[in-house]
Formats: structure tokens, C-alpha cells, sequence
């Protein structure tokens, strides 16, 4: 149990964790909604993966991350406690605003992959007029 809490006390991973609870995505999906590099996505989903948190699909040259069924079922009051926390604060609500968009535009890994600068105009722009604020 420490080990899995002490995986979780970092902003980003509790962001990673938010968005893979709500959604299926490869990293550099991930690098877009939430504005973090590379590295530091792939260095927090290690950890993650690590206290088999999440767990990971190879899909061609992708490897799509969710929170891992096993853990789910087996810590659904954590689960719950977190699901809560994520709808009261606002960081956590963008980042699932973002995914949502993002998930309901079609676009994909290999449209980020070529051209990563228009992706993440599109999903800004898209949330920014349904909250009305530029996040």
C-alpha cells in the first residue's frame, strides 16, 4: 500500500492517472493534453507501470496506457476517494475538457506525430470556447 501511495504524491502522475482512469492513450497523446514533455510523461508512466497502476497495449508502433483493471477492482475505494478529488479541482477537469475534445475531433497519434503544433491549437482552441477562458 505505501508504494502505491507514494507512486500517486506527484501532481503529474495524479494528472496521468486522472485522464487514464477516463481514457486509453499513448504517450505522446498524453505529452499534448497535459503539456509535458516526452521524458517526463515516459519517466512518470514508468512509475506508475512499476506499482501496476496502469498497464499498457502495444498497438503498432504505439503502446496505449490505461489504469489496470486488476488495480481498479482491487482498490475501488481508492479509486472512488481519487474520482472526487479529480472532479473538485480544477486542473484535473481541464485535462479530462482536453481528452474529451481531443478524443471527439478523430484525430490521432499519427496526426500529432505530424504536426503536434496544430493539434494542440485545435484542442486549445476547442476548450477555450466551450469554458469561455484560455487555459
Amino acid at each position: 500500500m505505501l508504494a502505491t501511495l507514494k507512486s500517486l504524491c506527484d501532481e503529474n502522475r495524479l494528472r496521468l492517472f486522472n485522464i487514464l482512469m477516463h481514457y486509453e492513450l499513448c504517450v505522446c497523446e498524453i505529452e499534448v493534453l497535459l503539456g509535458l514533455s516526452q521524458s517526463n510523461v515516459s519517466r512518470h508512466l514508468g512509475i506508475l507501470r512499476n506499482q501496476k497502476l496502469i498497464s499498457g497495449a502495444k498497438d503498432g508502433q504505439w503502446v496505449h496506457y490505461k489504469v489496470d483493471e486488476r488495480f481498479s477492482e482491487e482498490n475501488a475505494l481508492l479509486i472512488a476517494y481519487l474520482r472526487q478529488g479529480f472532479e473538485r479541482e480544477p486542473v484535473f477537469v481541464e485535462d479530462l475538457e482536453k481528452c474529451k475534445v481531443y478524443k471527439e475531433s478523430n484525430l490521432s497519434c499519427q496526426d500529432i506525430t505530424s504536426d503536434k503544433g496544430s493539434v494542440e491549437a485545435y484542442i486549445q482552441t476547442r476548450v477555450s470556447g466551450q469554458t469561455g477562458k484560455r487555459i
